[in-house]
């Protein structure tokens, strides 16, 4: 232990900011003034912080284990230069180390797990979500299109971008596989005049869309189902489809069943955005550092990632031609940082809203949610994770159709039309020929 403590004291004086560690016994070590002091009351997490496993750390702050004196921003720059090494790159990972991340995704993601899973983290609390997200409850990547812009400025310029990608026209029939709460659908519904289609896992997501739907009079346009995808029927393909955050809960092993779901959801010469979050590193299953660990604890139990080049593999594997790809890393970590910051000036509401599960848990939830959004936040800053919107064809086969000869699709084959609020390139390919009910 007096090897590992003499180790971290020299960690400390490096650290960017001043942080300082009480033992259990009661000795400091570190910087006196520290902005950052972290008291330890268990043996192992200080190994843990010792060794640059700064997942288990925060664990133990959840658990009560370690208590934690100031501000996020300061946390995570002090855990940055904790870490031993960059928790995206795999540290060796076998084949059969493969094979036991294979079994266990197929395991995880059945039915009944999906549900549990999702339920888990989108129903602990309306109120809750409601105190640190925009007022649409958008909880997915904005898009800073303009540096000046607020949290919910950036989170409708996304919609509106996710729907420019997807050339949405009046009249199309739109599906949002995971529609969360809302923003989306009614966005597309709204702005875009399209007959729009939701699926959610989420119990409260489907009650509140429920409401918002009948309260701006959009029954006749707009629906939202609460089912899982695999389970999910329509009549006809959809024209457009879109999957926002929420592939992420699909598993590796299923990769490859969704994206043949999602194609036959799909009209031929129809249109796929995919966004979603995907690792930094090439074969790493999760973060290190135990900080896939404590996700996988605390937040999005069965939540795993894979490489961008691995999802557009099984996108392919699908028949789904990717046309465009574009990484909003650095829109996300300034999105999570916009809610850390959201959430650390709510703190006393915000373990009132969660405290339908007892003060325990309530405070264990509020301490998981802080260390989660701002380590997040950390983690695409750095580049351990990324954020992809994949735009997908179903190609019709008709090497006619489109505006171009080979098209296959409605999409232009320039990317103009993606940043003009006028689709006019795209309505003139629009196919409303086939409609779901």
């Amino acid at each position: 232990m007096k090897h590992l403590l003499h180790i971290l004291e020299g960690r400390l004086e490096a650290l960017p900011v001043r942080m300082a560690v009480q033992l259990p016994a009661g000795q400091q070590l570190g910087a006196r003034n520290a902005d950052v002091t972290l008291r330890f009351r268990d043996r192992m997490a200080l190994v843990a912080l010792a060794t640059g496993e700064i997942g288990r750390v925060g664990a133990a702050i959840v658990e009560g284990k370690v208590a934690l004196e100031g501000s996020m921003r300061q946390l995570m720059a002090a855990a940055a230069g904790l870490l031993t090494h960059n928790p995206a790159q795999e540290q060796g990972n076998p084949w059969w180390g493969r094979v036991l991340v294979r079994a266990r995704s197929m395991a995880a993601h059945t039915l009944q797990h999906d549900a549990r899973h999702v339920q888990f983290h989108y129903d602990l609390s309306d109120a809750f979500y409601a105190l640190w997200l925009d007022p649409r409850r958008v909880y997915s990547c904005a898009y800073f299109s303009d540096p000046a812009m607020t949290l919910a400025q950036a989170q409708e310029a996304k919609l509106d971008l996710i729907c420019r990608k997807l050339c949405l026209q009046p009249g199309d029939c739109f599906l949002d596989i995971g529609a969360g709460w809302g923003g989306l659908l009614l966005w597309a519904a709204e702005h875009y005049g399209v007959d729009a289609t939701g699926i959610t896992l989420s119990r409260n997501q489907h009650a509140h869309v429920q409401r918002l739907i009948e309260a701006r009079g959009l029954e006749g346009r707009v629906r939202m189902h609460l089912c899982d995808y695999r389970q999910f029927q329509a009549e006809r393909p959809f024209d457009k489809v879109a999957s926002v955050g929420m592939f992420e809960h699909v598993g590796r092993a299923n990769m490859p069943s969704y994206f043949a779901t999602v194609r036959a959801l799909l009209r031929p010469g129809g249109l796929l955005l995919n966004h979603g979050i995907t690792a930094g590193g090439v074969d790493n299953a999760q973060l290190g550092a135990g900080m896939g660990d404590f996700i996988e604890e605390y937040i999005f139990p069965g939540g795993e990632l894979l490489h961008a080049s691995a999802v557009l593999h099984d996108m392919a594997r699908a028949g789904l031609e990717m046309v465009d790809t574009e990484n909003l890393r650095p829109h996300y970590a300034r999105t999570l940082w916009a809610w850390s910051d959201a959430l650390e000036a709510a703190l006393a509401p915000a373990r009132e809203a969660l405290m339908q599960a007892g003060p325990e848990r309530a405070d264990k939830a509020l301490r998981a949610y802080r260390l989660y959004l701002a380590g997040s936040a950390l983690g695409f800053e750095r580049g351990w994770m990324a954020l992809h919107q994949m735009l997908a064809i179903h190609p019709d086969g008709a090497v006619g159709s489109g505006t171009l000869a080979g098209a296959q699709s409605v999409y232009p084959f320039t990317r103009d039309y993606m940043y003009s609020k006028a689709c006019d390139t795209c309505s003139t390919n629009s196919n409303p020929g086939l409609r779901p009910t």
